[in-house]
């Protein structure tokens, strides 16, 4: 049985490693290199994405979010052609983090992308936490990333990894259940998940796709049939 998370959660830090701060002179100098960089490689190589994804993580922490979503979409372009679905999907983050009009498709196409297939856990982790910190708190969406976090996090980890995810998506779980459904006590976390059926992944799965069709909309950038087709397993 999962059990309720009773610390305190802002004492955990997320699953991802967090950025530090970096002089802007010196950030001006890293982005004047990989714009000499970008001339090094040929276009459409994934090589090529690489340098345009750093380009957009570099202009994000100069704090010039416009500019970085250019570069950033034209890395999934490259990596969705080369099908190197986990770049494609931190490339999405980028996007995301940039805060223009199309940042939500991103986010949802990210998603998709990282529940899809079985990249980095603690990257899919990352982009369903962020689903979380974008949905109301009386929305079902939070619950459903959440669970789905945990489930993606016991499916493909292992190890000492496995444990740390764990521990990590169920504080996320547990805090979404306090905020989503003031639940405090282990009892009322149990009766809140089967109401919500977190329990089954073949419900709560279908239900990210219905979040995920929300933030997208029509503003599709891959063949989502065609990947299925793909598939070892459709």
């Amino acid at each position: 049985m999962m059990k309720l998370y009773t610390g305190n959660t802002q004492d955990i830090p997320p699953a991802g490693v967090a950025s530090t701060a970096v002089p802007k002179a010196l950030l001006e100098s890293q982005l004047t290199a990989l714009q000499d960089r970008l001339r090094e490689t040929s276009e459409g190589d994934t090589a090529h994405g690489d340098v345009l994804v750093e380009v957009g993580r570099t202009l994000l922490r100069l704090e010039r979010e416009a500019e970085a979503w250019s570069p950033a979409r034209r890395a999934f372009d490259i990596y969705i052609a080369a099908r190197q679905w986990e770049k494609a999907v931190e490339a999405t983050e980028v996007l995301f983090l940039s805060g223009q009009p199309g940042s939500l498709s991103a986010l949802g196409q990210g998603v998709w992308l990282a529940v899809t297939f079985p990249i980095d856990p603690n990257i899919t982790v990352e982009m369903l936490r962020r689903i979380v910190e974008e949905t109301p708190d009386d929305s079902d969406g939070a619950a459903v990333a959440a669970a789905t976090a945990h489930y993606v996090a016991d499916l493909r980890s292992e190890g000492k990894e496995k444990e740390n995810l764990l521990f990590y998506t169920a504080q996320m779980l547990s805090s979404v259940a306090r905020r989503h459904g003031q639940v405090e006590k282990q009892e009322d976390f149990d009766a809140w998940r089967a109401r919500l059926e977190l329990d089954d992944p073949d419900k709560f799965l279908i239900r990210l796709r219905n979040v995920v069709d929300v933030l997208v909309q029509d503003d599709w950038w891959v063949d989502r049939d065609a990947i299925h087709q793909r598939l070892p397993v459709n």
